[in-house]
């Protein structure tokens, strides 16, 4: 270990058990604000202006804690110290307002009671000091570069110091006369001026004023500097700082709903506000789950905005109920017009919110209707998987979707703002593409989401394999198109080349021998000796020529025979072929010719590359309907290396033609099986060429 690893981890551990021992005393702290608090109930009177201190020890707490656990990691860190500090500052505060009250009114007489009170008085200021700061630390922990921006950060905090500062000084006779409240006798005998300057009012008043002002005016630089701060900076920087920028937004929504009675309640809400704005500084400076904030941010506006609607209006129904009804009637009728009226319009503002924030993912039945609807409009595969993709995206609040299909990219939604998952999308067992997916936040789907997420997967590999039809489909009418002319092509160029110079050949002979006929009679028979054979010729071409085009065994003998004729040329030749067949039965044409060539073709590959003795060609009926053909020898096999040849690849291809399918496989033992299967069912007979 390094020397600064070493150092490191002293830190670490040092600022761990200063952690530890921190913890401890504000929890002591806590527990004992309580139950001085649990012993003034009742004694305290309201002139006193001494708060409960739970309420302040809360607020220090949900400071306190988080502030320990960022110390804890990063011991170093300016933000963490403030954090800390500043909350065991409240929770002091709030000890101390306790421990006055209780030495003052509960248990008279006992020590401490003027520096307590004086320290919850005029000490206690210094709070309005750890805000600022922790704004203008955030969030790397030193004030802002830019020279002016860094001199009005350090006049905002000298502004908002110098209230605290002069409460320590002013005299308490000052205090009272400017606030006009005076306060009760036992509290006036304590001694609460021991660093007092004792100047005139006329010196005080002004002071005072512009003291209070200048903390209302500080606050507004560091949000200045702040604004600053994200303008100028990256986009890691910049989601650190929208962190804070919900801490805000939370507080400020707090702060806007009415928790006045009881009093219990609004400082509880605080303490919470609290307690979260501290664990979002924890986790912008810790960069724990750091993009979420860019989908945290607008739900939690939405959902304030549209809580202080819902609270508002209730209070205006309430309020017109009273002020139309009077109070006998007014709780009931009020509660008539929210339950008949209101009610089911707030439960559809809800659901509007909801969908905004989270999609559609909470309605499944919608989602999946929306992509049906979607589907069903489309106007072609690719269309299907631009809606699939869509609601994927709109479902789920997604920033990004893209559906692909082998290694090609299909379909992109949206942009993509940070680390992608992929699903892979299947279609009757067989993998078609696949689905990446940009959660934006980082955050894990839940049970419900991946169900539904699978249903609409679903869907999307039934498009995506729509599309791969689609194209597999157009590949195919053009080879067939490609075929077919190529095929006239050969004929036309078989028939003009061949058979029509022979037949005119043939024609000029004839008319040869008739004009020899009668002065050179054996000169015409030689003549018409040549054009017979012409003729023979012209009839080779003529039968080779329907043979390609269909052979015409196959209509003379039948499927079975046909191959056995093929085969009895290959016995010839020592190879031992052996066919076996049930009854097939009347099969489609197309169906014919493929296993024919295809028979044909292993049966050349046998007696040319495997070095074979012997060969078994099967054929049965098969489940589908299906005719089944395999061809089996017990030669060397093919190797694992061996590239497919021409001849396996047209077997393959005429397979394919008809929707069937071809396996070529080398048994253990030795050998080669060809096995193919081709459906009997809705062959197109422009296929039997």
């Amino acid at each position: 270990m390094t020397e600064v690893g070493e150092t490191e981890v002293g830190e670490s551990r040092r600022a761990g058990r200063a952690a530890a021992v921190l913890c401890v005393a504000a929890l002591m702290l806590a527990v004992a604000t309580v139950l001085l608090d649990l012993a003034n109930q009742g004694r305290v009177p309201p002139q006193a202006e001494l708060d409960a201190g739970w309420s302040a020890v809360l607020s220090g707490l949900a400071q306190t804690l988080p502030g320990l656990l960022l110390l804890r990691r990063l011991p170093r860190h300016p933000v963490a110290w403030v954090l800390t500090l500043n909350g065991l500052l409240w929770i002091v505060d709030g000890f101390a307002s306790s421990w006055a009250a209780y030495a003052v009114y509960t248990s008279p007489g006992l020590p401490g009671a003027a520096a307590a009170y004086w320290f919850y008085s005029r000490f206690g200021a210094m709070l309005l000091l750890g805000l600022p700061l922790l704004i203008l630390l955030f969030p790397d922990g030193r004030l802002v570069r830019a020279r002016l921006w860094r001199w009005l950060s350090i006049a905002s905090l000298a502004l908002t110091a110098l209230l605290p500062l002069l409460l320590v000084v002013v005299p308490v006779d000052v205090m009272i006369r400017y606030h006009d409240a005076a306060l009760p006798p036992e509290i006036t005998r304590l001694p609460l001026d021991p660093f007092g300057i004792d100047l005139p009012y006329a010196v005080w008043e002004p002071v005072m004023r512009f003291a209070y002002a200048a903390v209302l005016v500080s606050l507004v630089i560091p949000f200045a500097v702040t604004v600053h701060r994200y303008r100028a900076a990256d986009s890691e920087r910049r989601a650190q700082i929208r962190w804070l920028m919900w801490a805000a937004l939370v507080d400020m929504f707090v702060l806007l709903i009415p928790l006045e009675n009881p009093p219990a309640v609004g400082a509880i809400v605080f303490g919470l506000a609290i307690a979260l704005t501290s664990a979002a500084i924890v986790g912008a400076v810790t960069k724990h789950r750091l993009y979420a904030i860019d989908r945290l941010l607008p739900a939690t506006f939405l959902y304030g905005v549209l809580a202080l609607l819902v609270v508002g209006v209730d209070l205006a129904v309430f309020a017109l109920a009273g002020g139309v009804l009077g109070e006998r009637d007014a709780a009931l009728a009020a509660i008539a017009v929210v339950a008949v009226v209101y009610a089911p319009l707030r439960s559809r503002l809800w659901r509007a919110a909801r969908r905004l924030v989270r999609g559609s993912r909470d309605d499944p039945y919608a989602t999946v209707a929306t992509l049906a609807e979607r589907l069903e409009s489309a106007a072609d595969p690719d269309e299907q998987l631009r809606a699939v993709a869509r609601t994927l995206a709109e479902a789920f609040r997604l920033p990004y979707v893209r559906v692909e299909i082998g290694q090609r990219a299909i379909v992109e939604y949206g942009r993509q703002t940070g680390p992608t998952i992929a699903l892979p999308v299947g279609y009757r067992g067989e993998p078609v593409g696949q689905l990446v997916l940009c959660p934006g936040d980082g955050s894990s789907l839940s049970e419900r989401d991946q169900r539904l997420l699978g249903d609409l997967a679903r869907q999307a590999a039934a498009a995506a394999r729509a599309s791969e039809l689609s194209t597999e489909l157009q590949r195919g009418r053009s080879r067939l198109v490609a075929a077919r002319e190529e095929e006239r092509r050969r004929i036309r160029r078989d028939l003009h080349d061949s058979l029509g110079p022979s037949l005119g050949a043939v024609a000029l002979r004839i008319e040869t021998a008739r004009n020899l006929a009668r002065s050179a009679p054996d000169e015409a028979d030689r003549m018409l000796d040549q054009a017979t054979a012409e003729v023979a010729s012209v009839l080779a071409d003529v039968r080779r020529l329907v043979h390609d085009l269909r052979p015409p065994a196959l209509d003379e003998l039948g499927l079975v025979r046909a191959i056995e004729q093929q085969a009895e040329r290959f016995r010839l030749s020592g190879l031992q072929v052996r066919v076996e067949a049930v009854p097939l039965g009347p099969l489609p044409a197309g169906v014919e010719v493929a296993a024919y060539r295809i028979a044909s073709e292993a049966l050349t590959n046998v007696a040319r590359h495997a070095a074979a003795s012997r060969c078994d060609i099967r054929l049965a009926i098969g489940a589908g309907p299906a005719l089944e053909l395999s061809v089996t020898d017990d030669g060397i096999g093919i190797g694992e290396q061996t590239a497919a040849g021409v001849g396996m690849v047209s077997v393959r291809e005429r397979a394919a033609e008809l929707g069937g399918v071809c396996s070529v496989t080398s048994p253990a033992d030795g050998g080669t099986v060809v096995e193919v299967r081709l459906p009997l069912d809705a062959v197109p007979e422009v296929l039997h060429v």
